[in-house]
């Protein structure tokens, strides 16, 4: 029996008293320091904590001893500190009182998928709902089982931490590898200039259907599964993970059949802060029967080359140097079909083509399948501590 085991048996062995946060925690006050005023402020030592994934240091400090910080927008972005720190104006921040520290951060962490589904509300950015967030009812066991709850978590944290480290490592060594042999399969054949207009045969994109007026009045979005998916840039980086999905009518599936994904193609966000990225796409890919390509992003296809070859080469540097002089940095980045299309192509043969192709899909998986290899792994140790952490966390509730 572990010492956990133990002291649970001892301490708590018919369940553990469930409290409000608000009953755990103190508040500080709001922050007067944007996130834009923190990057102007002398760097320091002390962390100054943000809404979103950045950490800044500055040369000020707001609260001292163990605290608390959830970002009050978007999505719960949970962290804790114990010293000197500052926060921004749109975080939430609070003393932990009559607990663990450490434990209650690890008790939010494993409640963040909750906090994130039930608790942030309005259109747009959504803002965390402060009586539900400071209601919700948290397990207490008695001090000395959070402290060994601590202890295992601390250490199990460093371990994965380490581990993961290591497969990050190598998954990037990999990576570079890949690049390299990439760059000299695509560098080293005979090639023949020609355009980009010449080489795809089809270029189009969810503007191409008729003008906005049009759109609007035969493309309704759908939130519930319908007739067809629509395919976002959002969607194909996530790698389908995500569930906030849109749908369209058959009337609207028929409208837009110019961006019908049913051959594989490839995409080109040209819109945005994507400008510039590369998604090759495979019907099979596609988790829905019937898709069609959203909106800020051009499909192309090609019967003459090979379209995964293609999407090699507008990865390259010579390609995306090309691309970059044609995107306006004007108001909201963006490029046009027109000019697009005159950018240069240096392209072999067809069966060159699909002989490299084959070659960098067998070291491709390695790299970059979530599926297997190196990142599958790394998502599973990731997973696997989830489970552990969410395991240690779990009581029953003490029947009064």
């Amino acid at each position: 029996m572990s010492k956990l085991e133990e002291l649970i048996n001892k301490l708590c062995p018919n369940g553990v008293e469930f409290k409000k946060l608000s009953e755990l925690m103190t508040p500080n006050p709001k922050s007067k320091i944007g996130a834009k005023k923190a990057e102007q402020m002398l760097k320091g030592e002390y962390p100054f904590y943000t809404s979103g994934k950045s950490v800044y240091y500055i040369n000020e400090h707001m609260v001292d001893g163990e605290n608390i910080f959830v970002n009050d927008g978007g999505q719960a972005d949970i962290k804790y500190y114990d010293g000197k720190s500052s926060y921004a104006d749109h975080v939430i921040s609070f003393r932990p009182i009559n607990v663990n520290g450490k434990y209650l951060y690890y008790v939010l962490m494993k409640k963040k998928e909750y906090i994130n589904e039930k608790m942030f509300r309005g259109s747009g950015i959504k803002n965390i709902n402060k009586n539900d967030f400071f209601n919700m009812l948290l397990p207490v066991p008695p001090l000395e089982v959070q402290c060994e709850i601590v202890r295992i978590l601390d250490n199990f944290t460093l371990l994965s931490a380490e581990l993961s480290a290591e497969l990050s490592a190598e998954l990037s060594a990999r990576q570079k590898q890949y690049e390299y042999y990439c760059n000299k399969l695509l560098n080293n054949v005979e090639t023949k200039e020609i355009t980009f207009g010449e080489a795809c045969d089809v270029i189009t994109d969810y503007v191409a259907a008729g003008s906005f007026g049009d759109i609007a009045k035969n493309v309704q979005y759908i939130n519930i599964p319908d007739y067809a998916q629509l395919i976002r840039t959002v969607d194909i980086k996530n790698n389908f993970q995500k569930a906030d999905y849109i749908y369209v009518s058959e009337k609207a599936f028929n409208y837009l059949w110019r961006v019908n994904l049913d051959k594989e193609c490839i995409i080109l966000p040209n819109i945005g802060v994507n400008c510039g990225e590369v998604y090759y796409l495979d019907p099979e890919m596609l988790i829905y029967e019937k898709n069609v390509l959203g909106p800020n992003a051009i499909l192309v296809r090609s019967n003459t080359n090979n379209i995964k070859y293609l999407s090699y080469v507008f990865k390259t540097n010579d390609f995306q140097k090309q691309l970059r002089r044609i995107i306006s940095p004007a108001g909201q980045t963006k490029f046009n079909k027109t000019e697009l299309k005159k950018l240069i192509l240096h392209l072999p043969s067809k069966e060159i083509q699909d002989n490299v192709v084959e070659k960098l899909e067998k070291f491709d998986k390695l790299c970059n399948d979530i599926s297997e290899g190196l990142p599958a792994e790394i998502e599973a140790r990731k997973k696997q501590y989830e489970y552990y952490r969410d395991k240690l966390l779990t009581f029953k509730e003490l029947k009064k």
